[in-house]
């Protein structure tokens, strides 16, 4: 199972992406990405990323989750203090934490207007000790 905890739905993804997670986590489930209030202090995101890390453990606990199991993984990507406390406390529960890596393609139009393409790359492991031989 893998919870995307991202501003992208997984309605938006490409077919590559979706491919790729359902042959590595064999589903996928939306957890959409909070509001980070710019002007947050460091104390509120450490509470809202735990609040975070327990849903994530709540859904996989409801899904049979057990310890260091590679097919169960956060896709995690956005603010980066809530992101990396996110991580943290998750890979402390031994809970796999990914991100997904593009190439960027660019294009001008030829009135100085720059188009960025991103094609889906793979899903990347937080921490080496649960990549996967993917």
């Amino acid at each position: 199972m893998l919870i995307n905890l991202s501003n992208h739905p997984t309605s938006n993804w490409s077919e590559e992406q979706t491919r790729a997670a359902i042959e590595q986590f064999d589903e996928i489930m939306d957890l959409p990405f909070p509001h980070i209030d710019p002007d947050a202090d460091s104390e509120s995101i450490v509470e809202l990323a735990e609040q975070y890390r327990d849903k994530c453990l709540e859904i996989f606990e409801a899904n049979g989750y057990k310890p260091y199991n590679k097919r169960y993984a956060v896709h995690i990507m956005g603010e980066m203090n809530f992101t990396y406390n996110v991580v943290l406390f998750l890979n402390n529960k031994a809970v796999n934490t990914v991100a997904s890596t593009t190439y960027r393609d660019v294009e001008e139009d030829g009135n100085g207007v720059k188009i960025s393409v991103f094609r889906f790359s793979r899903f990347r492991c937080y921490h080496p000790e649960f990549e996967l031989p993917f």
